[in-house]
């Protein structure tokens, strides 16, 4: 796969550094980082994105996530290995990612509603929001992934 352009970022200018400041500030919020990592994995998968599914995973290695975690993300409907917290949020990014198909349903909302307080939703909802910007420029452009991951920390459980 050829990139179809490298230099899109500078071409946007400000716009850019916008959504650069975006990102910070979501990280900044109430949400752990260890669930934002599996939200942009999930949401990436999902999209397609192989670009942006290599750098979360290597972010959410980097920070403690485990490799068994990581690849049952796709599987999380049927693994032990996630919280309420964290099914609820990949239930609502599934749900928003594939908007088109889920409308968003009450059934998840009322889920997400109940494990999260409404700062919470509002921050995570953003980030869903965010990461799938980022897919579909990534995509688009087709965005060439890293051919590594970082070593799992040695105290991740």
């Amino acid at each position: 796969m050829t990139p179809r352009m490298t230099d899109h970022f500078k071409r946007i200018g400000g716009a850019f550094q916008g959504l650069v400041t975006f990102e910070t500030e979501l990280l900044k919020g109430p949400l752990e980082h260890s669930l934002l990592h599996l939200v942009k994995l999930r949401a990436s998968q999902i999209n397609g994105c192989a670009f942006c599914i290599q750098i979360h995973a290597a972010d959410a290695l980097k920070n403690g996530e485990t490799h068994l975690r990581l690849h049952m993300v796709a599987g999380w409907h049927d693994s032990t290995l996630f919280t309420p917290r964290e099914r609820a949020a990949l239930a609502w990014t599934e749900a928003l990612t594939l908007v088109a198909e889920t409308h968003a349903s009450d059934d998840v909302w009322e889920e997400v509603s109940t494990v999260f307080d409404k700062d919470e939703v509002a921050f995570l909802t953003f980030a869903i929001g965010a990461i799938n910007l980022w897919n579909r420029t990534q995509i688009a452009f087709r965005a060439m992934h890293s051919l590594e991951l970082p070593v799992e920390r040695a105290h991740a459980a």
